[in-house]
């Protein structure tokens, strides 16, 4: 049955925070709820898991109300959540505990997922090895004494890097192995690398059939993603709906040439609005399909060697600017 988000709202004051949203998802697969700074994701996410106090509507999974007490859904928030001063490992079972999760099984999935994750070093401590300094014995002979080893302490959460932070929380949320994921920037503070990392084990979890929600502000991540977005601006819906039927409406707007001369005065003639140029590249934004194909006849009919002509749908960008900055538009 999966999830239906009805009509929730929430004001603070006079100011309206959330107005009315809803959405559903009724299989597995991952949603992508977008929106500008301030304009009520969090919030939105928050209700929907009785962080905060709604206004109005309602949020149900499998047909019954939401509860966290007894749904198995995990939550990526994108603030830090670790205790600074406690040790990491204590916090993985304690939160694990709090999903259920046995203090003997908890240990088995940390290990599993602090070798994914590629964090064993600051979940594991090692024994370091002391050398005290060159002494003599009785008869005067240099020596050196046995060498010692020391556990080193348990890593506190603290002592990490912002981005290693990120892959400890994402461990936390995946380690009831929910069958709901919500992910609030997600690849926040992570390098290239380790945005890839977070990438695979997304794909992994969509796999398994999990049902995911995606708050980001990064619309080429989420593009590998969502089938279905909301984007938000100042507390109100203004897109929704499947994202390629979205793309289809709008249909190939986007033009990439890549020839061996200058066209600049074949894009003018066509009357074709030039986005970039580089060195025989084009951008362009064509108002139709029919005026890309015009004017990829007249290179041809002129002797033009067109190394590339690629006609493309917008991006998730370029359709969150329109909707955040045009009319508003809500797909059925």
């Amino acid at each position: 049955m999966g999830l239906i988000v009805s009509d929730l709202s929430k004001k603070y004051g006079n100011n309206t925070v959330v107005n009315h949203i809803s959405f559903e998802m009724d299989k597995p697969g991952v949603y992508a709820l977008l929106g500008t700074n301030g304009a009520g994701k969090t919030t939105t996410i928050r209700m929907m898991l009785n962080m905060l106090s709604k206004d109005s509507g309602k949020v149900l999974w499998d047909g019954k109300p939401l509860d966290t007490d007894t749904c198995n859904v995990g939550y990526l928030a994108e603030e830090r959540g670790l205790y600074p001063k406690y040790p990491l490992m204590d916090q993985l079972v304690y939160f694990a505990g709090l999903k259920g999760v046995s203090k003997s099984e908890a240990k088995k999935r940390i290990k599993y997922w602090a070798k994914r994750l590629e964090v064993e070093e600051y979940l594991y401590p090692q024994f370091s090895q002391k050398i005290t300094q060159m002494t003599t014995d009785r008869r005067g002979k240099l020596y050196a004494p046995k060498t010692k080893k020391k556990r080193e302490k348990p890593k506190l959460a603290d002592q990490l890097s912002k981005g290693n932070q990120q892959k400890i929380q994402f461990m936390i949320t995946l380690l009831s192995d929910p069958r709901l994921l919500i992910l609030d920037e997600p690849m926040s503070g992570l390098d290239p690398v380790n945005t890839d990392l977070f990438k695979d084990i997304i794909r992994e979890e969509i796999g398994k059939g999990k049902y995911l929600i995606m708050s980001s502000h990064q619309m080429a991540t989420v593009e590998e993603f969502c089938t279905d977005i909301m984007i938000l601006d100042h507390s109100n819906a203004v897109l929704q709906g499947n994202l390629n039927e979205i793309k289809k409406q709008r249909g190939r707007e986007n033009l990439y040439l890549k020839t061996e001369q200058d066209i600049t005065s074949y894009i003018e003639a066509a009357g074709i609005r030039l986005i970039s140029e580089k060195e025989y590249e084009y951008d362009l934004k064509v108002e139709s399909e029919a005026q890309a194909n015009r004017l990829l006849g007249m290179l041809i009919e002129n002797g033009v060697t067109v190394i590339r002509f690629d006609l493309k749908e917008p991006s998730l960008h370029e359709i969150f600017v329109e909707a955040v900055g045009g009319e508003k538009h809500v797909i059925q």
